[in-house]
């Protein structure tokens, strides 16, 4: 590990991704767990999220996890807003994991 690069806290609360390469490909668990974990209560959101799942799940990596984790946090309505393009992206800046899953959300 090199000593001068920046940390990065890689934790999502999910244990099972904690430290690991976002190249590595998802477990079935961690996948078991991000399914769980990205039930919405607006059946828009879930509409997004389960089209996402159908086309993607097969090649699910751990950056794809801590993306979708992330977009996770946002409110319901801020999340369809976004996935719709009717609002902009959150203050905060997304990572660029959350960045391709959110494209990946909206293809």
């Amino acid at each position: 590990m090199d000593a001068d690069a920046p940390f990065r806290d890689t934790s999502v609360g999910d244990p099972t991704l904690d430290g690991l390469d976002g190249k590595q490909a998802l477990g079935e668990r961690a996948l078991s767990k991000l399914h769980w974990r990205s039930r919405r209560g607006l059946l828009e959101n879930d509409l997004f999220i389960k089209k996402f799942f159908e086309r993607h799940e097969s090649r699910l990596t751990v950056g794809h996890a801590r993306g979708m984790y992330e977009l996770m946090d946002l409110s319901d309505n801020d999340l369809l807003d976004i996935l719709l393009k009717r609002k902009d992206l959150p203050e905060k800046p997304l990572t660029e994991e959350a960045l391709e899953v959110l494209n990946m959300l909206r293809n």
